[in-house]
């Protein structure tokens, strides 16, 4: 069986899917990519099930070596990238050939792209998924990030064709991004000068982000009274407050319930531009109707339909 083995496993690399959904209302988390849109892409382009395992790699890159000849893809970020002794694109599909080691060198722009391989990553699923969910040690490798002298196994193909030509990822964040979001269910929680700030303050993506959500860091967002309320779903993009004011973006690996009201929603078309932002990085929210909302998605389908373009 064909398969990749890890040398370096880089800052956080780890086995995703589309996610272990169906199991939330018994506290089971999703997880799947950060930036699900990539993940899509790269699958297409080696000729997977968009749904196949594929690995995403988080600010610092890893380098693993082929057992056998692999047909590779990475989307999403952008970075320096050597196939052996050769330089291949991000976007574009490439041979990985046996004994020969894919390296990530420097990041360009972003902060996760996805690699997948055809046939994709073949670890055992686990409750139905093989996405890693690193809050609560669920998923391959007893739910950790690929180190050292692990293999990965890859499947036995995929089911279309390679694609030839390259593909445009999303455009990336420059230091910062707007993210367009929908009132939450909470937002008579907050003051009407909070719901206000919420959309015109800009906040930082603090070093205390991860997976599960983004701490930010700027002006506190006052609640009308009581930040505590029972706790209800925590949708993907949801922004909770808690008492200290500092709202939360809700990632992947989120809980599947939470006890802080939520001011906004992020749009499904834009979480996975918020996937690629890192520490330091700035946010403004940009309010957005539900229309809008729905418009921008079919956009995105329809973009990664034509192939990114």
């Amino acid at each position: 069986m064909a398969e990749l083995h890890v040398v370096r496993g880089g800052l956080l690399t780890t086995v995703q899917d589309l996610g272990r959904w169906g199991g939330q209302g018994r506290g089971m988390p999703v997880a799947g990519p950060m930036d699900v849109y990539s993940h899509r892409l790269a699958n297409r382009l080696v000729g997977n099930d968009e749904s196949a395992a594929a690995l995403e790699i988080t600010l610092t890159g890893p380098e693993l070596q082929a057992s056998g000849d692999l047909v590779c893809a990475v989307s999403g970020a952008e970075f320096e990238l050597l196939a052996g002794e050769r330089r291949v694109t991000c976007g574009r599909v490439f041979m990985l050939r046996h004994n020969e080691r894919l390296r990530f060198g420097r990041r360009v722009a972003g902060a996760r792209a996805a690699l997948a391989v055809r046939g994709g990553i073949g670890v055992a699923p686990v409750f139905g998924s093989r996405a890693t969910s690193l809050a609560v040690g669920i998923g391959p490798f007893g739910g950790r990030a690929i180190r050292a002298e692990d293999r990965l196994p890859i499947g036995s193909g995929g089911g279309g064709e390679p694609r030839a030509g390259s593909a445009a990822s999303l455009p990336l964040p420059d230091g910062g991004a707007r993210l367009r979001a929908i009132p939450g269910p909470q937002e008579e929680m907050f003051t009407t000068a909070a719901r206000e700030l919420f959309f015109t303050a800009r906040f930082t993506v603090t070093p205390q982000s991860n997976r599960m959500g983004y701490r930010l860091e700027g002006p506190a967002l006052a609640h009308a009274g009581s930040a505590d309320m029972l706790s209800d779903a925590t949708p993907l993009g949801s922004v909770q407050v808690p008492k200290s004011g500092q709202p939360i973006l809700l990632m992947a690996d989120r809980q599947t319930t939470g006890g802080y009201p939520k001011i906004a929603t992020i749009i499904s078309a834009d979480v996975p531009l918020a996937g690629q932002l890192a520490p330091g990085d700035w946010i403004r929210f940009v309010p957005c109707s539900r229309q809008e909302a729905m418009d921008a998605l079919h956009n995105l389908e329809r973009r990664l339909g034509a192939g990114g373009t």
